[in-house]
C-alpha cells in the first residue's frame, strides 16, 4: 500500500511551532513507522526573503524588546486579508514543494500558514484528493490571538483548550469540525516520568543539586532571552532553602557570565546549561518555573505539575499574554514586572509555605490529563482518507493503518 504523505508547515517564531512539528513528526514514526511519511518545511523562512526577515524581527523583538511586538502583531494581522484565497508572498516555492511531494495531508502548526496555504493546496492537488488541518497552541483567545489561525475551510481546527477552542467558534471555524486535543508533546516527554527515587537520584547525581530544597528553575526559550542575572540574586537571602536550575538556550553570552556568578556565590546551589533537552526532566525536580508566556514552556509546566512564575519584565507579547491571562485567571500562577516582584514572591513562599502550596493547588486545577496519541491517529486518520480514496480509484488498497502501540518503550536518562 502507498504511504500515507503529511506535509507540516511551521516556522521558526519563537520555538513552539517547530517543537510541535517535531513531536507530530516523532509520534507518527513511534505509531506508525515507516506506513507515514512526514515532511517537515519551514515554510515563512525558506519560501520569501520578506518572510525571512519577519520571522527575524519577531525573535530579535522577541530577545530584546517584547513592548514593540504590539505593533508587530497589527502589521501580521494583515496577512489575513493578503491570503484571504492564495498565497500571496512565498507562493512559487510552496507551489512547487506541493507538486513534487503530492501530499495526502497539509497540517499547519503555525498562525500564518493557513488561510491561503490551504486553497492554494487543493487549486494545485485537486479538492478531492488533499485535506487541510490546523493545530493552534494558544491557551486562551482575545487579543493576541491571531485571526489568521481560523480558516474556515480547514478539514480539521485543534485547540489547545477548550476556552481557545471557542474563541475560534467565534472567529467563525465549524464547531463539528473542532478538537480539543492536548499539548503535542515529544514521546519521550510523555514516557519519561521520574519517580520518588529516581527524582533524587536526577536532582543529586546529574544536577549535583540537594534534593531537599526548594528548587526554582530559570527558563528561557531556544533563543536564550533572559533575565536570569537580574533575578539570582534575590535567591540568595534564602541560600539555606533556595537553589536553582538555570538554562541559557543558545546564548553563549548568558551562559558564560553565569558560569561566573556561580563561581563568585558558592554558598549557592545553582546548576547551569545551554540549551537542553531534558526539561521535561528539569521541570519534574523543581519547585517552579520562571518563564515568560511561551505556549510550549507553560504546557510541560502545567503537564508535569510545576507552578509557573510570569516574567513579565519588558513587557508581555500579545500571544504570551493569552497564555499570562489563562494562568492568571485560575490563580494559579504569580506575575512579576522586575526583580523585586521575584523577591517580593520568594520572600512570600519562604515565610509562610501556605501561600505556595495554596497557588500550586490553583495551578494543578488547570490541569488535565490527555491520551497524546489520539490527536496523532486522528490527523492520520485524516490523510488516509484521501489515501484511500485515490487508491481504490486506481485499484489500490483502501486498508486502514493500524497504529503501534502507546505507551512506546521509555528511554533512560
Amino acid at each position: 500500500m502507498p504511504r500515507v504523505r503529511i506535509l507540516v508547515l511551521t516556522s521558526s517564531t519563537g520555538a513552539g511551532h517547530d517543537a510541535r512539528a517535531q513531536a507530530f513528526a516523532e509520534w507518527c514514526f513511534e505509531l506508525y513507522r515507516h506506513d507515514v511519511d512526514v515532511r517537515i518545511e519551514q515554510m515563512l523562512e525558506k519560501s520569501s526573503g520578506f518572510f525571512r526577515l519577519g520571522v527575524n524581527f519577531y525573535n530579535w523583538i522577541q530577545k530584546k524588546s517584547p513592548w514593540l511586538h504590539k505593533a508587530f502583531y497589527m502589521f501580521v494581522e494583515l496577512l489575513g486579508f493578503l491570503n484571504k484565497r492564495s498565497v500571496s508572498f512565498g507562493r512559487g516555492y510552496y507551489e512547487a514543494v506541493l507538486r513534487e511531494y503530492r501530499p495526502h495531508l497539509v497540517f499547519s502548526v503555525h498562525d500564518c500558514l493557513n488561510r491561503g496555504y490551504f486553497q492554494l493546496a487543493r487549486q494545485v492537488l485537486g479538492a478531492d484528493r488533499v485535506r487541510c488541518a490546523t493545530y493552534c497552541g494558544e491557551f486562551s483567545g482575545g487579543f493576541g490571538y491571531s485571526g489568521n489561525w481560523v480558516e474556515p475551510s480547514a478539514d480539521l481546527y485543534l485547540s489547545r483548550t477548550a476556552t481557545a477552542r471557542d474563541y475560534a467558534l467565534k472567529l467563525g471555524m465549524p464547531r463539528e469540525r473542532t478538537r480539543v486535543r492536548g499539548h503535542l508533546m515529544q514521546p519521550r516527554q510523555h514516557t519519561e516520568m521520574l519517580k520518588a527515587e529516581a527524582r533524587t537520584a536526577f536532582i543529586e547525581e546529574k544536577l549535583e543539586l540537594r534534593s531537599d530544597l526548594f528548587t526554582v528553575f530559570l527558563a528561557t526559550g531556544g533563543n536564550g532571552a533572559n533575565n536570569h542575572l537580574d533575578l539570582l540574586p534575590a535567591l540568595l537571602p534564602w541560600a539555606d532553602r533556595v537553589q536553582a536550575i538555570v538554562i541559557c538556550g543558545r546564548n553563549r553570552e548568558a551562559y558564560n557570565q553565569l558560569v561566573h556568578w556561580r563561581a563568585e556565590h558558592p554558598e549557592f546551589n545553582c546548576f547551569v546549561d545551554g540549551f537542553s533537552e531534558e526539561v521535561h526532566l528539569l521541570l519534574q525536580v523543581s519547585d517552579a518555573i520562571v518563564t515568560r508566556g511561551g505556549t510550549t514552556t507553560c504546557a510541560k509546566a502545567l503537564h508535569f505539575r510545576c507552578p509557573i512564575i510570569f516574567n513579565a519584565i519588558g513587557g508581555i507579547m500579545p500571544q504570551e499574554a493569552l497564555t499570562v491571562k489563562y494562568f492568571r485567571r485560575g490563580e494559579g500562577a504569580e506575575l512579576i514586572a522586575d526583580a523585586a516582584d521575584f523577591a517580593r514572591v520568594i520572600r512570600g513562599w519562604m515565610e509562610n509555605r501556605r501561600e505556595y502550596d495554596r497557588l500550586r493547588a490553583n495551578f494543578l486545577k488547570l490541569r488535565y490529563d490527555e491520551d497524546p496519541t489520539l490527536v496523532v491517529r486522528e490527523l492520520v486518520d485524516l490523510a488516509q482518507e484521501t489515501l484511500a480514496s485515490t487508491a481504490s480509484g486506481g485499484g489500490g488498497s483502501g486498508a486502514r493503518l493500524q497504529a503501534g502501540p502507546f505507551p512506546p518503550k521509555p528511554r533512560k536518562w
